[in-house]
């Protein structure tokens, strides 16, 4: 049996040398037979083209001697038109019928079409231009007028394969008529010639794969000699190592390396003893600390919840505190302005009351809103929309604005009050609070259809930036104005669970937000 200190030493110089030299003969013989083949494409390309040129020249070479011998012969004798008519004939008499692909065409120097033996379709203007830019027509009627005529290459429509294929053309003119009479012939058919020496090409790589293959053969018998001896002893080395493996999950004793041949196996060993030994300190370190933390955790998580109850305890007290104060507050404002009418200061007050009800309302929803299933019922939009502006009235007053609204009356939509009186009143405290000074705020509610109708409130503010974010949690959009940026992200909640619209446009004269309510939504609003 073989025997080798080292496994890389053993297979390493074998799988290099195999490789080498199938690649030095591979790379020699598939790139001489291309190099061969892609000089033969070039030689087949360049004669097909130059014998088409050639053929097609001497076609309108001929073509145009048989005119100048037919008219000269012939224009004492009759007219022009008819002597043209029949050069036309005596042309098309000379076609090849069933060649669909050869055909001679004449135009005038102003490019209405002469002779065009094709489909009426397939024939084109003196402007017409292909995809590629170029004006075909054009092109052939400049070139036809020099001396000797000239070739021209571009794309046209084939009708043998319904799409657009590369052409070459030859061009000259007759000038006592002003015709341009030419010649084309497609270059696609140059592929049936290509494809040819492409199946010679395949049959060539053919053979020396057979060959490569032959030789390869015989290296890798070669090779799986060298090899089942390595795979033996590798399999002895594998094994050996696998049963340690196996008794160190029992009796945690480290691998003898003495009974390891290869030096390769004996670093991975080593390797594996020193792994072992990490992993059993970690895993005790780690079961100590799985302990301590699973003792911390459930601590804090009750620390944790405790908190979270008492700040929502703190929220229910605060709000139900707040209530009691408020009513009292509002009801002596009215007192107040029964016996002093149109005073400032009572005005200031009654504004800010109304301004903390608002925030009490918001605050209330927030706290029930998870609890409470909200019905839905008819409702008069038009009556609630109205009530609310006269409420945000004094409000505006105080801030030195007015409302203009224009509201369709009885407006009926089946919705939630409390909901509708959120959407409102958030819409109207956020337009109060950032409209610019003795500006009016625009409301507006219309039917759109029999289905729908639309809530519109427009300011004369600020342009707002960041739309994406201004019905975000706590997002205000400028943070001098105050408040706790809930009202909009409110809105967007009941919107979203009623399948309410919004749309919002805002520029540097104006902001509008604009809300479309479904006017029959049976279904009731989701928690």
């Amino acid at each position: 049996m073989f025997k080798a200190k080292s496994l890389y030493q053993l297979i390493v110089y074998s799988i290099i040398f195999i490789i080498v030299l199938i690649s030095f003969f591979t790379v020699i013989i598939i790139d001489n037979t291309f190099e061969e083949f892609q000089e033969k494409i070039k030689i087949i390309k360049s004669n097909y083209i130059n014998k088409q040129k050639d053929i097609i020249k001497q076609d309108i070479i001929n073509t145009i001697k048989f005119i100048e011998f037919y008219h000269n012969i012939n224009k004492n004798k009759k007219s022009e038109d008819q002597i043209k008519k029949e050069v036309i004939l005596a042309i098309k008499n000379m076609e090849v019928q069933n060649d669909i692909d050869n055909y001679t065409f004449i135009y005038s120097f102003d490019g209405t079409s002469i002779y065009y033996p094709r489909k009426k379709e397939e024939r084109k203007s003196l402007e017409y231009m292909n995809k590629n830019g170029t004006t075909i027509v054009k092109d052939l009627i400049n070139i036809s007028k020099n001396k000797d005529g000239g070739f021209i290459k571009y794309t046209w429509y084939k009708p043998e394969i319904k799409k657009e294929a590369n052409k070459i053309s030859y061009a000259m003119s007759y000038k006592p008529w002003n015709w341009t009479i030419g010649k084309g012939v497609y270059l696609d058919n140059i592929q049936k010639l290509v494809r040819e020496k492409e199946n010679e090409y395949d049959e060539k790589i053919s053979n020396s794969t057979l060959q490569i293959t032959s030789l390869t053969i015989m290296l890798v018998l070669y090779s799986i000699f060298i090899f089942k001896n390595a795979t033996l002893l590798i399999a002895n080395e594998v094994k050996q190592i696998g049963n340690y493996f196996k008794k160190t999950q029992t009796d945690e004793k480290p691998i003898n390396q003495d009974k390891i041949l290869f030096n390769e196996f004996k670093t991975i060993v080593n390797y594996a003893n020193e792994a072992l030994t990490s992993i059993k300190y970690k895993k005790h370190l780690l079961e100590d600390i799985n302990k301590n933390l699973e003792v911390s955790v459930q601590e804090k998580t009750k620390e944790l919840t405790n908190l979270i109850e008492s700040q929502k305890q703190f929220l229910k007290n605060s709000v139900h505190e707040i209530n009691t104060p408020l009513a009292i507050i509002q009801t002596n404002i009215d007192l107040l302005k029964r016996k002093i009418p149109d005073n400032r200061y009572i005005t200031n007050i009654e504004s800010g009351s109304k301004l903390i009800q608002n925030i009490y309302n918001d605050l209330s929803f927030m706290i029930k809103k998870d609890r409470v299933e909200y019905t839905k019922k008819y409702l008069n939009f038009s009556e609630i929309l109205q009530s609310r502006i006269d409420f945000f009235e004094e409000i505006a007053k105080s801030n030195s604005l007015f409302f203009i609204s224009n509201i369709e009356e009885d407006i009926y939509i089946k919705f939630n009050k409390t909901q509708l009186q959120r959407i409102i009143d958030n819409n109207i405290s956020n337009a109060i609070k950032y409209s610019y000074a003795k500006s009016p705020i625009y409301i507006k509610l219309k039917y759109i259809n029999d289905e729908q109708i639309d809530f519109e409130i427009k300011t004369a503010s600020e342009q707002i930036d960041n739309k994406d974010k201004i019905f975000d949690d706590f997002y205000r959009e400028n943070s001098a104005r105050g408040g706790f940026g809930l009202g909009l992200r409110i809105v967007k909640e009941i919107c979203d669970k009623n399948f309410v619209i919004i749309k919002l446009d805002s520029n540097e004269q104006e902001t509008k937000f604009t809300y479309r309510f479904n006017i029959n939504e049976n279904t009731t609003s989701r928690r």
